[in-house]
């Protein structure tokens, strides 16, 4: 009997080590909830990084991947970046339960300290993403130097936030803020000039890499076509998404919307990531940008139709009642949502759907190309190319009957 090949069992391992880390996420998950109440802190209140539960959609895009594609290493950059975020937000609950509030009477408060500092490591991870994206590799050979800067980076960030911690813990004075970090390596406490410098320079350092990695996505997609140029698309689509989630975030604060908004433009990333990885309804992309810009502007143009008529009415015309304002605007933002609606989206698919605003074009083209065709496979070729151009679908089946049957 053949042994099995050390292939196999690799390929065996490596679904099992997915459930494995997707099991330690779904544990830190559940283990927020506890801690942040033994902290006497909201669920919301992200004291480490960002609130344990706007991680799950990460994870959970992170463990499709690495189930489904095991050998590309983005699935388990995404379980690992929701992992080390969820640790951290753990760890910082309980350092502000142990060292602010109990005076440091619980136990092992120090590990909580060591495991807490990640927001480094957050920004490496979502730079590998972009620097090894579709595929694990980097957009050329030349861009390996910053995968092991990357590597440097996280390095050396590990053993100096874990040295800082344990002379700290060794001295018996750990201080520690509300957030639950070390002020030592807070980058703010005055004590350490050097750290405070050193972490400065580490930031703009990650920073400088990540505009790397995304110059060589723009020089990849110069140079790209097809498949690939589509799968580019959806890294551009998620990434604005989370971009805009982001600073919408950052400006609102921790008012629920801008939870909500971040939240969002997470998931719409993970979801392009996954979605370009694994090639699910990749063609759809151009759909997805058109449809999303034309209701992005409908709702804005809308909106500033609704409160141009409110201030007219209210404030120009005097109305006093304004209830009758606000029936009058809302009746004339209905009217208009369909011809606004039709109007932007044929100026928005010129742009970005061409292939389906040129529909009546392509669909002339092969009928008069169709005339002349002698070849059964060109023709049948050139009929799969038109319909997938102008419908769109997600699958094409040519069916010919063979000669001689009924």
């Amino acid at each position: 009997m053949t042994p099995p090949s050390a292939g196999g069992r690799l390929r065996l391992g490596l679904p099992v080590a997915a459930l494995v880390l997707g099991g330690l996420v779904l544990v830190l998950a559940i283990a927020a909830v506890p801690l942040a109440r033994l902290a006497h802190q909201s669920l919301n209140a992200a004291t480490g990084s960002v609130p344990v539960w706007v991680e799950v959609p990460a994870a959970v895009g992170g463990f499709v991947v690495a189930w489904r594609k095991p050998g590309n290493p983005l699935g388990w950059i995404f379980l690992g970046s929701a992992a080390i975020s969820m640790l951290s937000e753990d760890a910082a609950y309980y350092a502000v339960a142990d060292y602010r509030l109990h005076h440091g009477g619980l136990p092992l408060g120090w590990v909580a300290l060591l495991a807490q500092p990640s927001g480094v490591l957050g920004l490496v991870l979502l730079g590998l993403i972009f620097l090894l994206f579709p595929d694990g590799r980097p957009p050329s050979p030349r861009w390996r130097w910053v995968l092991w800067v990357y590597a440097g980076i996280g390095l050396v960030w590990i053993t100096w936030t874990a040295t800082i911690t344990v002379g700290a813990v060794m001295s018996h004075h750990p201080q520690v803020d509300s957030a639950g970090q070390l002020f030592l390596v807070s980058g703010d406490d005055p004590a350490a000039r050097w750290w405070n410098t050193a972490y400065t320079g580490i930031f703009l350092l990650v920073a400088v890499c990540l505009v790397a990695s995304l110059a060589g996505q723009v020089a990849s997609w110069r140079r790209s076509s097809g498949e690939r140029r589509q799968q580019l698309k959806w890294l551009m689509t998620g990434s604005a998404a989370l971009v805009a989630g982001a600073v919408i975030s950052t400006v609102l604060g921790t008012a629920a919307i801008g939870i909500a908004c971040f939240l969002a433009g997470l998931v719409a990333f993970s979801l392009c990531i996954g979605v370009a990885v694994l090639r699910y309804r990749l063609f759809d992309i151009d759909r997805v940008i058109s449809r999303t810009l034309a209701y992005t502007i409908v709702t804005g143009l809308l909106v500033g139709v609704y409160a141009g008529i409110v201030l007219l009415a209210t404030e120009v015309l005097g109305f006093h009642h304004s209830t009758v304002a606000v029936a009058a605007a809302t009746l004339a933002a209905a009217a208009l949502f369909n011809p606004v609606r039709r109007r932007v989206q044929k100026i928005v698919d010129r742009r970005f759907n061409r292939a389906r605003y040129d529909a009546d074009r392509i669909i002339a083209g092969f009928a008069a190309r169709l005339k002349d065709a002698v070849d059964l496979d060109a023709v049948r070729a050139d009929l799969a190319s038109s319909v997938q151009q102008t419908l769109e679908p997600a699958h094409i089946s040519v069916w010919i009957r063979a000669e001689g049957r009924q």
